[in-house]
């Protein structure tokens, strides 16, 4: 057997295909909040707003953050209770790191559960806008319009006697 004869799957196929199974964008957005989050807890005193309940607080929301978000990518099944708790962690991080990482962790962490929320796993692949232009192009074909000139008379007008 040669090379040619069986198809070899790219590491960009195998991970688009891994991405599909699971709601990807959702679970790296939490991720992503909690650990920046995490990097404002070590900014310096000069920047630090407010260090938050006793400290500790500041450190547990933001690392379970980032724990959930990867629990999103690599356990997509509990996809629910993972991104309720990460959106309660998410706005908890307000009052104890920092008002939520200045706002960006919290943000991010908040659209990312809203997005691992409402993923559904049996619905169908999107179809890209090029193929939907190219089926459009297909269905308007010169065929079709030539027939779309002998359809009748308007509904408006009389029929002939």
């Amino acid at each position: 057997m040669s090379d040619t004869d069986t198809p070899r799957r790219g590491v960009r196929s195998a991970f688009r295909a891994w991405r599909a199974d699971r709601p990807f964008w959702g679970g790296l957005l939490l991720a992503l909040g909690g650990a920046e989050i995490l990097l404002t807890e070590k900014a310096s005193l000069k920047v630090v707003l407010h260090i938050g309940m006793q400290g500790l607080a500041g450190y547990l929301l933001p690392a379970l953050m980032l724990l959930l978000g990867l629990l999103i990518l690599f356990n997509p099944t509990q996809r629910l209770f993972y991104s309720i708790t990460g959106v309660l962690l998410a706005l908890g991080t307000w009052l104890t790191s920092n008002l939520g990482g200045f706002f960006i962790g919290l943000l991010l962490g908040v659209v990312g559960s809203c997005l691992a929320f409402g993923w559904l796993p049996d619905q169908d692949p999107r179809v890209s806008r090029r193929k939907r232009r190219k089926a459009a192009r297909a269905a308007k074909s010169p065929a079709v319009l030539g027939s779309l000139g002998a359809v009748g008379p308007e509904a408006g007008d009389p029929e002939p006697a």
